[in-house]
């Protein structure tokens, strides 16, 4: 098996598996990524998906923690000013609506 399919296979199953949320669980959650709300812009799913694109996998991880942290940073804003709505991957409990 050549190199360039062991780094392509995970970048296509992450790409994929970020695809389906945005797709079909995210519509379903009914809120929104915070980062994306209050900074306006790529919601964190649309921010990994493109991190993934550009670096793979592993190479994502790193911005895709601090893309996480901006959000979870990001909610506690919102939510200090009332706004409501948003959602992040932080304790804050995700409600999805099926």
């Amino acid at each position: 098996m050549q190199l360039r399919t062991l780094t392509h296979a995970p970048r296509v199953a992450a790409d994929r598996a970020i695809a389906y949320y945005q797709r079909v669980l995210s519509p379903r959650k009914g809120w929104r990524c915070a980062h994306g709300a209050v900074h306006g812009g790529a919601t964190c799913s649309a921010a990994v998906r493109g991190h993934v694109a550009r670096l793979g996998v592993l190479r994502a991880l790193r911005p895709t923690v601090l893309q996480f942290l901006a959000c979870y940073q990001a909610a506690a804003l919102a939510q200090n000013a009332g706004v409501q709505g948003v959602c992040c991957c932080g304790p804050i409990p995700i409600p999805f609506r099926f």
